[in-house]
């Protein structure tokens, strides 16, 4: 281990505040996530062995999917880059703001940016670049690193976040999360509407349509794919799905284990740039390497199947403790990868001998496996870091462990005791008599640093007595349950439900879950739908509405709003607070709206008004998601979302607020077939 690691532990260790931030997220994402798991549609373990098999095969064959994304993509209009290194990604994104005369870039959140360090090349080249997530913002505004890869201000408290907008803004000091969500979303509203290029990372690539998929709950993502004319995609080359069937199971996972949610309120299907009307003509695909396709020939390929749900950060007792500013290199270098598996990336992508001790800040409990959705081994890929087992197989000289000396030879007279029943016996027995050393109020030993117990861990209480008597006694007292082959497991699992609502009836199903979402359901017909919205309109005194054109709408829905003196606008307009569109299709399991964006549908319609109208019919509510994507290959429009309720965020002290960058409220009108 190194000195400015020890040290960044003993500042995260000595902070109650963090501490305490660390503690609540975990609980909170941690209990989401155990409990959404019992809504997918097979159980889990069969879907994370789906899924690692997915990310296997695309990993063993990546050259070969990689060919064929990058072709479709192609093929639909984007610009596709390959990058080999985190230079030559930096310099694409520099001649391609520079050939457009760029002078600010909108920033949705994206890990490859923090691995290359774009922010400050793009800085430095007199860019202004601005962070579009709220808690990436915060932290921008501090000029830190972000804290977790799904909540970048976890270690912040709203006080520090009210001081901080107090500060930067000039608003009076407030505790209240929403009136600090408002602030920010006034102010990264300008942002959206003025910048020239929007840059955003990706989630995932389908290989045999060239779709990009970025998922997002604020809303920042669409409108920097949106808005700017030019949008620049930063993916990693391992990012990939070979087929929509495949990206259904990756979204069934995903956002159950990073946020605890049956789908983000956005998810963004991007095919190709807008050839009319809103929506921005050009887009960028840069696809980078940086040592991915080295590691791929590693004993640490099997971290390359990762899908950066952040799960494992919070099942892991150390980073529970430590945090993510923690995990720092030798030379004090930050890492944007934490918990156990950036101590895994880390090392091997950006060097052993900078970032190898991380695999060691590591209890190897076997609780971040446990909650990996592709079922990543990460204890065993932790102990191969540790043993330097990251140079590639061909290679006939391995890396040197960095092993400190002193735990080299106490693990030797340690495995030289173990291996003997009659000297480990008699080491329990020694350990059991020391037991008088410590405290009563202690249950741990406190050694001397120079062992490296002092520094960061405590020695646990040695038993009174060896295990072997203690078990003999339970015996001998015959305490302990019998139980034969034919008895009923101790711990039996309970049959898990595969929905949360098993109702036949999928419009009963999708209002439910769209309500349990924060959205209003309106059931009308034909006849009744332009009064139900013609009230809605006048009760919130709204005179102007941003609309898809009529041809798209329910029959003389537009010409009787405009006969009511309701303007109608088909282009985006941020002063507009009502957008009013139709629903390709939904998604009973999730209340998800799926809806498609072209010169005659504008996607801005659902994005740019706080208050997004919804028209669906009751034939169009499909029950899954696998059967809505596959809608995809008909609807082929150059951008579909994937909408489940209001925009939301919980990025300051996991505080949900509702009404971030896209909508506040989602009103669907449901038109019941006849």
């Amino acid at each position: 281990m190194t000195s400015k690691f020890h040290q960044r532990i003993r500042l995260a260790l000595e902070n109650p505040v963090l501490q305490s931030a660390l503690d609540n997220n975990a609980e909170r994402r941690n209990t989401a996530r155990r409990t959404i798991y019992q809504s997918l549609p097979q159980d889990l373990q069969i879907m994370r062995q789906k899924a690692h098999a997915i990310r296997a095969d695309v990993i063993e064959h990546l050259e070969l999917y990689l060919e064929k994304f990058s072709a479709n993509a192609q093929q639909n209009g984007w610009i596709v880059h390959r990058a080999a290194t985190a230079q030559h990604a930096v310099q694409i994104v520099l001649e391609i703001t520079k050939s457009h005369h760029a002078k600010r870039v909108a920033k949705s959140k994206s890990m490859i940016s923090e691995e290359i360090e774009l922010n400050a090349a793009l800085e430095k080249a007199g860019i202004e670049v601005i962070e579009t997530d709220l808690g990436e913002y915060i932290v921008q505004l501090r000029k830190e690193h972000p804290a977790h890869i799904i909540t970048p201000a976890v270690h912040l408290t709203r006080q520090q976040v009210g001081q901080l907008f107090h500060e930067k803004f000039g608003i009076p000091f407030t505790e209240d999360v929403p009136t600090m969500t408002a602030t920010a979303r006034r102010v990264l509203r300008e942002v959206f509407l003025t910048a020239e290029i929007g840059l955003s990372g990706v989630n995932f690539g389908v290989a045999d349509n060239g779709l990009v998929c970025i998922v997002t709950n604020e809303g920042n993502a669409r409108m920097v794919t949106t808005l700017p004319p030019v949008h620049i995609a930063l993916m990693g080359i391992e990012r990939l799905v070979p087929t929509l069937e495949d990206l259904a199971i990756m979204l069934y996972l995903l956002p159950r284990s990073a946020t605890g949610q049956k789908l983000t309120v956005y998810t963004s299907l991007i095919r190709a740039p807008s050839q009319d009307g809103d929506g921005c003509r050009e887009r960028h695909l840069v696809l980078v390497d940086n040592g991915r396709l080295a590691m791929r020939e590693t004993p640490l390929k099997e971290a390359l199947y990762c899908i950066r749900c952040g799960a494992c950060f919070n099942a892991c007792p150390v980073f529970r403790e430590i945090g993510g500013h923690s995990y720092v290199g030798v030379s004090g270098r930050f890492t944007p990868y934490g918990g156990p598996i950036g101590s895994i990336i880390s090392g091997g992508l950006f060097g052993y001998t900078e970032f190898g001790h991380l695999a060691r800040a590591s209890s190897l409990c076997g609780a971040c496996r446990e909650a990996c959705p592709v079922d990543i081994d990460l204890p065993k890929l932790l102990l191969r870091v540790r043993a330097g087992k990251i140079t590639p197989l061909s290679q006939p000289t391995p890396t040197k462990p960095n092993t400190p000396t002193l735990l080299k030879w106490g693990l030797k007279f340690f495995a030289g005791i173990a291996t003997r029943p009659s000297l480990f016996s008699l080491a329990q027995r020694l350990a059991g008599m020391g037991s008088f050393l410590i405290s009563p109020s202690k249950n741990w030993l406190k050694l001397p640093a120079i062992t490296g117990w002092g520094y960061s861990k405590d020695f646990p209480r040695p038993a009174t007595k060896p295990f072997r008597d203690i078990w003999k006694e339970i015996l001998d007292e015959n305490t302990y349950p019998s139980q034969t082959l034919n008895d009923k497991p101790i711990y039996a699992d309970n049959p898990k439900p595969v929905s949360s609502y098993s109702s036949p009836n999928l419009t009963d199903w999708f209002e439910r879950e769209l309500t349990d979402l924060g959205g209003r359901f309106i059931a009308c017909d034909t006849a009744t739908l332009a009064q139900k919205i013609l009230d809605f309109l006048k009760e919130n005194q709204i005179a102007i509405v941003q609309a898809w054109r009529s041809e798209h709408l329910p029959a003389s829905l537009l010409s009787l709003l405009y006969q009511n003196n309701i303007i109608i606008k088909h282009q985006p307009d941020p002063e507009i607070r009502v957008g009013i569109t139709a629903v390709e299709c939904a998604i009973a399991e999730s209340g998800t709206l799926v809806i498609p964006g072209d010169q005659d549908r504008p996607i801005t319609s659902s994005l740019l008004p706080e208050t997004h109208l919804a028209i669906l019919r009751s034939s169009d509510i499909l029950p899954r998601l696998p059967e809505a994507l596959q809608r995809q290959e008909h609807i082929k429009a150059p951008l579909t979302v994937l909408i489940s309720g209001p925009s939301r965020t919980a990025d300051i002290e996991m505080t949900l607020t509702i009404g971030v960058h896209g909508p506040g409220e989602v009103h669907v009108f449901i038109l019941q077939d006849q």
